[in-house]
């Protein structure tokens, strides 16, 4: 087996793990620990205790890679290889209850930015609906043992997914962003989970997802399903406060470049 399919063996194992405890922690009642970036952007005890555990089994199972997590200093490594880590995405749809979480993992080589790392493998698991997906670089996306394709034909216009920031006064911004969009929009959704919608892009539920602001650790596995699928996913603006990604089919990622151009 190569590497890269061990990493995802690993990701996808340790996904499933800890998935299964943000979904026992839900059971027993949510605990807010923290704000953010804003009243708004939300952490949880569960957060914290899922990147806990992640962090835990990489390092006894890899203990020269370096970890990339959401919730703690990262941490450098000495084979070249870091975990960036999202211990739930979606943890304001955790904290209300709604089954729009996940928990993303993925393995890089090179430097922890996302335009310049090369993604090996990676793991997006879906508690609530108990979908595991998977990807490996050169080895394709799958949800469970099922091969993924991202969708190449939209004859009545793309499905597609977005997000918005937690900040305020960005807003007007991304409602302006949506409204030129939609020109090429069958419909919108807005799941709150940027690891999912990047997932649904790869396995053909949505055609197209793009969101500016997000972090690498939101970005990291979702990014590697859509390309294994077979699409495109690019980001724009890496030197401004919020990067763009789209991702999409190879249509419909270029028709959401060309409508939103090089906007900030």
């Amino acid at each position: 087996m190569s590497v890269d399919l061990e990493l995802r063996d690993l990701a996808a194992e340790i996904a499933r793990e800890a998935g299964d405890l943000a979904r026992r922690r839900r059971a027993e009642g949510v605990r807010l620990a923290a704000t953010k970036s804003s009243i708004a952007d939300i952490v949880t005890e569960a957060d914290r205790e899922v990147e806990a555990l992640i962090r835990d089994r990489l390092r006894s199972a890899r203990p020269g890679d370096g970890f990339l997590g959401e919730e703690t200093e990262p941490t450098p490594g000495e084979t070249g290889v870091t975990w960036v880590v999202d211990p739930i995405d979606g943890t304001v749809n955790y904290a209300y209850g709604i089954p729009m979480y996940a928990v993303s993992i993925a393995a890089v080589h090179g430097s922890t930015l996302p335009d310049s790392w090369e993604a090996l493998a990676g793991a997006v698991y879906s508690p609530a609906a108990d979908e595991l997906f998977t990807a490996a670089r050169g080895h394709g996306a799958r949800l469970g043992e099922q091969r993924l394709s991202v969708n190449e034909s939209t004859p009545a216009g793309a499905l597609l997914g977005t997000g918005f920031g937690y900040d305020p006064s960005t807003h007007d911004g991304d409602l302006a962003t949506v409204r030129r969009v939609m020109t090429m929009a069958r419909d919108l959704r807005r799941s709150g989970s940027a690891a999912l919608d990047l997932s649904y892009v790869a396995a053909g539920r949505l055609d197209g997802y793009f969101e500016r602001g997000l972090k690498p650790w939101d970005l990291a596995a979702g990014s590697l399903l859509v390309a294994e699928a077979g699409g495109r996913v690019s980001r724009t603006g890496a030197d401004t406060p919020r990067p763009l990604l789209v991702a999409g089919g190879t249509a419909v990622h270029d028709r959401i470049h060309e409508i939103i151009g090089e906007e900030t």
